[in-house]
């Protein structure tokens, strides 16, 4: 919940040896591929260049798999990596620039990558939870936004209040639709491309996320009426077993139990649209990896370069690292910061 007490963490090998061990050897992802007579997926052409600027968040989200906070403040990007990633925009240019946290927005660096990135004509995204765009200090952040035609994708786990402030902290239904209010009138929501506002949902619990085009009407529906906000578009997310999600599942003793829901789920038409396959992660020390939940984990790309270093070539047909919590993305429709990947 947000700006809640924060209980100990799991470390990042903790976290590796608590997945590895919910499922039999047989059943682990990687060899289950082959047991399935699949080949594990290889890097595409780079497509986007994720950044995480660091963990700092003015709220503190029961499913966030990040560990983001108002506690996270030392680990910002520092100027030498923000540079390097400038550099990178240029090197390796890709097609989007993805901005993640924490709350990307805190970093005071945040504006100059979105300037760089227009520069070379890369899409960028803000990935948003709303409520940082009504801090005094941000002022001016949404129109920023808009002003340089940033695709935002906003947290909003469900479209109702309790649902909201019970992932989420209470009051954070009300300052999100606050935001979305403010959005909208900036242009956000109303069908133009230049200005799209994308929903991510996250279910609650242990279900697995399964949106339909039926889901998002009934969403553009439900909001219109609550609260009179619109959408461009709603894609979802499952909860990641990882971070204070994974601690909750150790805490219910649900982790063997989550870990086979996903084991059985797993839909092979899924590993297509993988985020790992055209996205490259850079954490906030410049360190490489093929998705933000491998970055949480530890778990390096193959390369073993760094965004001051890395190149195209480099990438291309690259060996992935997968885990158990790889599951997570592959089961049911798919899942990645993209949405559905089936």
């Amino acid at each position: 919940m947000a700006l809640a007490e924060r209980p100990p963490g799991l470390s990042p090998q903790q976290q590796t040896t608590l997945l590895e061990g919910a499922l039999p050897q047989e059943q682990g992802f990687a060899r289950s591929l082959g047991q399935r007579g699949l080949t594990p997926p290889r890097r595409s052409p780079l497509r986007v260049l994720q950044l995480n600027l660091g963990r700092l968040c003015n709220m503190r989200c029961s499913h966030c798999h990040v560990d983001a906070g108002p506690h996270q403040g030392h680990t910002l990007m520092p100027d030498g990596v923000v540079e390097a990633c400038i550099s990178a925009i240029a090197r390796l240019k890709p097609a989007v620039l993805d901005l993640t946290g924490g709350a990307p927005e805190l970093h005071p660096r945040f504006r100059d990558l979105v300037l760089a990135a227009r520069s070379q004509g890369c899409q960028v995204i803000d990935r948003c939870n709303l409520t940082v765009l009504l801090l005094p200090a941000l002022h001016d952040l949404a129109p920023f936004l808009a002003s340089q035609q940033v695709e935002i994708v906003a947290s909003l786990p469900q479209p109702d209040q309790d649902a909201t402030d019970g992932q989420r902290g209470e009051g954070t239904w009300e300052a999100s639709i606050q935001a979305l209010r403010l959005l909208n009138g900036l242009g956000y929501g109303q069908g133009d491309p230049t200005r799209q506002l994308t929903l991510m949902s996250n279910p609650a619990g242990t279900q697995l996320q399964q949106l339909s085009a039926w889901d998002q009407r009934r969403w553009a529906e439900r909001l219109e009426q609550l609260a009179g906000v619109r959408f461009d578009r709603l894609i979802g997310l499952n909860n990641m077993p990882i971070a204070r999600f994974l601690q909750q599942l150790q805490r219910d003793g649900h982790v063997n139990c989550y870990l086979a829901l996903l084991e059985r789920a797993f839909n092979p038409a899924a590993l297509e649209g993988l985020m790992c396959r055209d996205t490259l992660s850079v954490a906030p020390d410049g360190r490489l990896h093929d998705c933000d939940f491998n970055q949480m984990l530890e778990m390096p790309e193959a390369s073993g370069a760094t965004i001051a270093t890395i190149s195209r070539e480099q990438l291309l047909d690259g060996a992935i690292h997968w885990g158990n919590h790889c599951y997570g993305c592959t089961a049911g429709q798919g899942s990645s910061c993209g949405g559905a990947t089936a």
